[in-house]
């Protein structure tokens, strides 16, 4: 994770220890392995937009794909 990337990760965050994560590509030409990080994450369908408890095993999840997902705000 580059240092952008983590200073928006941080901004992110809210104080209910949630984190919004938005899936932004296609996970069409990928591993396998990235395809059951997006499936474990819980995403269904493409610009879907999920909230999930702001911990390390999710935080670890999103930088396995940061190439597919993204981290908003809301």
């Amino acid at each position: 994770m580059t240092a952008k990337q983590a200073a928006r990760a941080e901004k992110a965050t809210t104080g209910s220890g949630k984190i919004h994560i938005k899936w932004v590509r296609s996970a069409i030409c990928t591993p396998v392995k990235h395809k059951r990080v997006v499936k474990g994450l819980g995403f269904t369908r493409l610009n879907q937009v999920i909230e999930r408890p702001d911990n390390a095993a999710i935080r670890g999840m999103v930088a396995k794909i940061p190439h597919l997902v993204e981290i908003v705000q809301e």
